[in-house]
């Protein structure tokens, strides 16, 4: 009965993903910023759809901080500083199916407050 539940919950969420992703891409000036997040850990990709590359990656793990709120908001703080060092100012959004409430609302909120653009 568990393994169903979570098999379930799986299918929904690649469910929202999916119509999440018909109606946002990535570009060379406006790339795409990919969210993941377990129960451990949280982790950020900047990708150029056009190309196919991904241009900056965040890994919260390797950071030592935990998949909480105070967590998400210092991975942000690190990923801005990637993306700043880029020259990019100005990204997309991508929840990756996951509801914005929580750890993935303090990521974007994060990326707000250091001078990302959504």
């Amino acid at each position: 009965m568990r393994k169903n539940i979570l098999k379930r919950k799986v299918n929904l969420r690649i469910k929202r993903k999916r119509r999440v992703r018909a109606k946002i891409s990535g570009t060379n000036e406006l790339v795409r910023v990919s969210v993941f997040k377990s129960n451990r850990a949280i982790y950020a990709q900047a990708i150029d759809d056009v190309n196919g590359v991904t241009l900056a990656s965040v890994d919260g793990n390797k950071l030592g901080f935990k998949a909480n709120k105070t967590g998400a908001l210092e991975v942000a703080k690190v990923f801005a500083d990637t993306l700043k060092s880029k020259d990019l100012s100005k990204v997309v959004f991508d929840r990756n199916g996951y509801l914005y409430h929580g750890v993935v609302a303090a990521f974007a909120q994060g990326l707000r407050d250091n001078g990302i653009t959504l």
